[in-house]
């Protein structure tokens, strides 16, 4: 309203625009506010002086800085008309212009409406509130110079319509089907950013679904769409494809889940197509959480996803499956799993990934009452010995050290050894007996 209103107050037109008028219609929050105007770059930057940041100038946008330390900020944008767009992303050129041409080039008609916050009134060149009213998803003018324009798009279309419940109009869905395997040409981090949108959001199965009857999955994502047509017999989803049980997986996750978390659900199975056997009428995936792996690396590597990220993700797809039998396993490997960074993202995984296959999740169950009790001591006490306290007791650096300090912590975890006594004792026998000595 500040911006607005500063921008009314120096003669220039200002109007709320875009995606938080459409949020606003639908009754939602905005994420964030963007305005249009008739005012410059550098008129909005004179308005609000030091305020501003010239993000693209060239193509009229400045971002416009609240109060000291507030941390927001409102993108203002020039009315405008593009000129040809050569990359599939930008226009060679723009021409300021009036809120009827400036609605004409954007994406959607959902997208493209005004708000005048002071009159309380919308502006709508596109019938962008008839089509919102009609549950429908239709490309600006011509769908297919839309996409042609930016190919992200493409993928934007499978993302509104699924977050906002729409079906797309039949032009508009040609369109894309027509030309999803342009998708190709965006680059990496646009559409990993895209990604993140689509997936951290609950319609995430929805959108996935739509990704891939429109084609883009398998020119985004190609070692998904191999999940359709591998049947598993699961309990939960006897009739049920791999595919299937993976998109319910997606509805199961808790929200919100973070990008890492919900791709990793996405891909927690995306090995088993490669590593299918049957034996006696049954399936088998053997190692198919490490193939899974290698296949979470390299699409993680092929997004540019940050080393973070793709540590996670990769982390989660190879041990999913993990704490399937959590009761089972020796208490130091429950533990050092349990103090793993990443362990509740994991529980989350496994969890819905067993509430998809079986109904229930027991041994999640167990893992979160441990991590609440702790039955047997901390989950990741500090070390009882250091590589110092090995030296003092004679022994040479070399790979027996890791190979000590690693049994010593076994024992440690499994409540073996609880002091750092008896560890320099245990440490002792094993150099008297000559087993250890190098």
């Amino acid at each position: 309203m500040e911006v607005v209103r500063g921008l009314r107050a120096h003669g220039y037109q200002a109007l709320w625009a875009g995606g938080c008028v459409r949020d606003l219609l639908l009754g939602l929050t905005p994420s964030d506010y963007d305005v249009a105007t008739d005012a410059r770059p550098e008129d909005v930057m004179g308005v609000f002086a030091r305020r501003t940041l010239p993000l693209g100038a060239e193509f009229g946008v400045v971002r416009v800085l609240g109060p000291h330390a507030s941390g927001l900020e409102v993108e203002v944008a020039t009315f405008r008309g593009d000129g040809v767009y050569y990359d599939g992303r930008r226009p060679e050129s723009v021409i300021f212009s009036t809120p009827e041409v400036d609605a004409a080039r954007r994406d959607f008609t959902i997208n493209g409406m005004f708000f005048d916050p002071v009159e309380g009134s919308v502006l709508d060149f596109v019938g962008g509130r008839a089509d919102l009213s009609a549950g429908l998803l239709r490309a600006i003018g011509d769908p297919y110079a839309r996409f042609r324009e930016d190919k992200l798009r493409l993928l934007r279309a499978a993302r509104f319509a699924a977050r906002f419940g729409l079906r797309i109009d039949a032009a508009t869905r040609a369109a894309v089907v027509e030309l999803s395997a342009d998708s190709n040409q965006v680059a990496a981090e646009r559409v990993a950013q895209e990604l993140r949108r689509m997936l951290i959001h609950r319609t995430r199965a929805d959108a996935l679904e739509l990704m891939l009857g429109l084609g883009l999955a398998g020119v985004i994502l190609p070692p998904i769409t191999a999940m359709k047509g591998v049947y598993q017999g699961k309990p939960m989803d006897p009739e049920g494809d791999l595919w299937s049980h993976t998109m319910l997986v997606m509805r199961l996750l808790p929200e919100p889940s973070s990008f890492p978390l919900a791709f990793a659900g996405l891909l927690h199975d995306v090995g088993k197509p490669s590593t299918l056997e049957w034996h006696a009428g049954r399936a088998s995936f053997h190692h198919h959480e490490q193939v899974g792996r290698r296949i979470a690396e390299k699409l993680s590597r092929l997004l540019r996803l940050s080393n973070a990220e793709r540590e996670r993700v990769a982390w989660l797809v190879e041990h999913h499956q993990y704490l399937g039998e959590a009761t089972k396993l020796r208490e130091s490997k429950l533990k050092r799993m349990l103090a793993t960074a990443g362990v509740e993202e994991l529980l989350a995984l496994h969890r819905a990934d067993a509430l998809a296959s079986f109904g229930s999740a027991p041994e999640v169950d167990y893992c979160e009452w441990y991590l609440r009790e702790q039955p047997s001591g901390p989950i990741n006490p500090p070390p009882l010995l250091s590589g110092h306290d090995l030296a003092r007791l004679g022994l040479r650096p070399g790979p027996i050290f890791a190979k000590l300090l690693e049994e010593v912590r076994e024992g440690q975890l499994d409540g073996r050894l609880q002091n750092k006594p008896q560890a320099v004792a245990w440490v002792e026998q094993q150099m008297k007996a000559g087993e250890r000595v190098e």
